[in-house]
C-alpha cells in the first residue's frame, strides 16, 4: 500500500526540519491502515517500533512517499514494512 504525506510548518522542529515524532506517527498510522484493510472487523495495537534511522533532514513543502507491506501473519499477531521515501 502506499501512501503520502506532505512535510507542512507544524510538522518541523526548531532546527526547520520534519521532527521525528511525526514520522513515527505517519508510520504508525499507515501500518494501521494496512493493517486493518487487510483484516477488516478486527482490533490492532502497536507493540513495537524496530529499527527506527533518521537517515536524513526532511524539509518543508517535502513530499513523503510510504511504502507499507504486509510481512507475516501469526495466530494473535500480523507485522507490517513501512519504508519512508523523501
Amino acid at each position: 500500500m502506499i501512501n503520502h504525506k506532505l512535510v507542512l510548518p507544524e510538522h518541523l522542529n526548531h532546527y526547520g526540519y520534519l521532527f521525528g515524532a511525526y514520522l513515527l506517527h505517519y508510520v504508525d498510522e499507515y501500518a494501521y491502515i494496512t493493517a486493518n484493510l487487510n483484516f477488516p472487523g478486527h482490533r490492532f495495537v502497536t507493540i513495537g517500533l524496530d529499527k527506527v534511522v533518521f537517515r536524513k533532514n526532511i524539509r518543508l513543502g517535502s513530499v513523503l512517499k510510504f511504502d507499507i507491506n504486509h510481512t507475516r501473519k501469526g495466530n494473535t499477531s500480523a507485522k507490517t514494512v513501512s519504508r519512508s521515501l523523501p
